[in-house]
């Protein structure tokens, strides 16, 4: 009696893995190998890949140092172990002006090579040797049915047992029972990629929540004999249930739409839920002094820093998203007054100093928290967890703000009154004395913007600013404030006809097409002589764009005016770009001078700042001092100006013509 044929249809993919690392070239490297046969888990950032490489089930690594050769020998370096340690093969593509450091690209692990140029049948050779090398070997790591991974096979989803078993459904499935298993935007999101794979027959991938494993990318290419779809699932996080946290590649954070995914399911359940917003301070310095690796280490430590305070508050549910930049979300449904705890308990994590390269940086942050209210979604909780958020930046002493509930979007009503009252002209200049340390002279004033809202009283240039970006008034603000101080300057008689005047340019103003020429025809409108006149910068409008920072304020600093440094010591500063910037002025921030009054560490800190820009040729203007105590100590320091309320607050231009003709 014959046995009945095997039923082939129903056989198990047996994908062959390879993890490829491109930082120049990914999507055409991973389209070449998945046209040889492999199954490519693709990427372009070092961060994580020896973690990615172990947990791929990969037998084979791909490094391309190809125009990267300094990024590559540290991705093989930190793969090295790995490939060791899963007796595996790493395969480096090198340029040809670089197969000298062969030698140490093995040194670092790897087992093969392939120089440019190449042709695509060279490539996959050399990716079959490179397997072939690592058959040879005892396999360690995971076997074959361990493998995640499916293909589309007459008309069914094939899974592996593995991939089966931990989702709980048959091996065999229809489409549309497994897009079942995801939720609405995520299949919306896998269609997409399937349709991408469709169009243009390259590998593509897609990351999203799968119930029983957490955050995974699917890995997607058209199999070479047939064409049909399969994938490999790489997950993200060591987590198997459906509730842990998800992470992104670089932060280990649940990323921002599978927070909000969160948000909405928690929240059309009817369940009460509170949000933190936190925005790590004078981040953009640490990336621009660095460099990003260095940015990506402080981002990984302040998420563990802000997961492990809302463990301590809170418990293991709380969400943890990185939103986007240096921007996290932390949700619970534990009620504000465990949030606000766990809100305190970020607040001291972050204050505490990172380390960026080899030094320590101080960040800090500023929090904004919101309770959800009968309607909402998580997009409506998010954004009044942003006011809340803008309302404690725009503070000189709040670290955390909670939005009131019932409250109207306070920005969103500032910034149309914004727009009424720059129509209406209600924006007035003040002015700050700026005096001579040595002679107890005003030599000039910084002018600042005030604004006298009917409801909300005096308001200075950060609400201003944030209502600003939030109506896209930012350079009609900026423009307005320039004209008025100019025109007022224009006008100065007596004494004061003598002082030096001083605007601040923003970030905004830097980008734009133009600005010195727009600018300096401002200043010859008005009258005003380019001699008296300082144009303040931050720092952090300068790291928005350094080159054009340095261009701009050369070209201002030729036509006759000075420029300074504004608010330097907020936390971080970065020296090297002093040196590269056309200065003539270092202003220390209000915070660092009046820390010269505390202990002999904080002194030695502001003598060094201010031995550092005399060093370079430049006059140090102490910011905020308030007190004789601090303007001696200042002064011995060899400060050479201030301003402070020491001397006076901002004035009105007739305050300041009476306080000059005094002295």
């Amino acid at each position: 009696m014959s046995q009945p044929a095997p039923d082939t249809s129903q056989t198990e993919p047996q994908p062959a893995p390879l993890f490829v690392l491109s930082f120049r070239q990914r999507d055409e490297i991973a389209a070449l190998a998945a046209r040889g046969g492999w199954q490519v888990i693709a990427a372009r950032r070092a961060e994580g890949a020896a973690d990615r490489f172990a947990a791929s089930g990969a037998r084979v690594a791909v490094v391309d140092a190809r125009g990267a050769l300094g990024e590559g020998l540290r991705a093989a370096a930190a793969l090295g172990a790995a490939v060791q340690q899963r007796a595996a093969a790493l395969l480096v593509l090198v340029s040809r002006g670089d197969v000298g450091a062969i030698t140490t690209f093995f040194e670092a692990g790897a087992t093969h090579f392939l120089s440019s140029p190449h042709s695509e049948a060279e490539f996959v050779q050399a990716l079959r040797f490179a397997a072939r090398h690592a058959e040879r070997v005892v396999h360690p790591g995971r076997a074959a049915g361990e493998v995640l991974g499916w293909r589309l096979q007459g008309g069914a989803v094939r899974m592996s047992t593995a991939l089966a078993g931990l989702l709980g459904v048959p091996a065999a499935v229809s489409a549309r029972a497994l897009l079942r298993l995801l939720v609405p935007d995520d299949r919306a999101v896998a269609l997409a990629a399937l349709r991408r794979l469709r169009a243009k027959g390259r590998p593509t991938a897609f990351a999203h929540d799968l119930p029983g494993l957490g955050r995974v990318v699917q890995h997607l290419q058209a199999d070479p004999a047939s064409g049909a779809p399969e994938a490999l699932i790489e997950r993200l996080s060591g987590a198997t249930d459906a509730g842990a946290l998800v992470r992104d590649a670089l932060s280990g954070a649940r990323d921002a739409a599978s927070a909000r995914r969160w948000l909405d399911r928690a929240l059309g359940q009817g369940a009460r839920v509170q949000v933190a917003l936190i925005a790590l301070s004078r981040f953009d310095l640490v990336n621009a002094a660095y460099g990003r690796e260095a940015g990506d280490a402080v981002l990984r430590a302040a998420q563990r820093r802000i997961e492990e305070a809302a463990a301590e508050a809170v418990g293991r549910d709380a969400v943890v998203a990185r939103l986007s930049g240096s921007d996290f979300l932390l949700a619970a449904e534990d009620g504000m007054a465990r949030i606000e705890a766990a809100a305190g308990r970020v607040a001291e994590a972050l204050a505490r100093p990172f380390v960026a390269g080899n030094a320590m940086v101080v960040l800090g942050c500023r929090i904004g928290l919101a309770d959800s209210e009968g309607g909402d979604d998580g997009s409506t909780l998010i954004a009044r967890a942003g006011e809340a958020l803008e309302v404690a930046r725009g503070s000189n002493s709040l670290t955390v703000h909670v939005a009131q509930r019932g409250a109207p979007a306070a920005l969103d009503t500032l910034a149309l009154d914004l727009r009424r009252a720059l129509e209406r002209c209600e924006i007035e200049i003040r002015f700050q004395p700026q005096v001579a340390v040595a002679s107890g002279a005003i030599t000039g004033v910084e002018a600042l913007a005030r604004w006298d809202h009917p409801v909300l009283g005096a308001l200075g240039a950060e609400p201003l600013f944030a209502a600003a970006q939030r109506a896209e008034l930012g350079i009609a603000l900026s423009d307005h404030i320039q004209r008025a101080a100019l025109a007022a300057a224009a006008r100065w008689q007596g004494r004061c006809a003598q002082l030096r005047l001083a605007i601040n340019l923003t970030a905004a103003d830097i980008g734009r097409p133009n600005f010195a020429d727009i600018f300096l025809d401002r200043v010859d409108e008005s009258r005003f002589p380019r001699s008296r006149l300082t144009v303040e910068i931050t720092e952090t409008g300068l790291i928005e764009d350094l080159g054009a920072a340095a261009a701009l304020l050369a070209t201002l600093r030729q036509a006759g005016c000075r420029v300074a440094i504004d608010d330097f010591g907020t936390g971080y500063s970065s020296l090297a770009y002093l040196k590269a910037l056309p200065l003539d002025y270092l202003k220390i921030d209000k915070k660092l001078a009046q820390d010269i009054a505390g202990s002999p560490r904080d002194r030695i800190v502001v003598r060094g700042v201010i031995d550092m820009a005399r060093s370079l040729g430049l006059a140090v203007i102490a910011e905020g001092v308030e007190t004789p105590e601090q303007l001696d100590l200042l002064a011995r320091e060899g400060c050479q100006y201030y301003q402070g309320f020491l001397c006076a607050g901002p004035l009105q231009g007739g305050a300041l013509s009476r306080l000059v003709e005094a002295q």
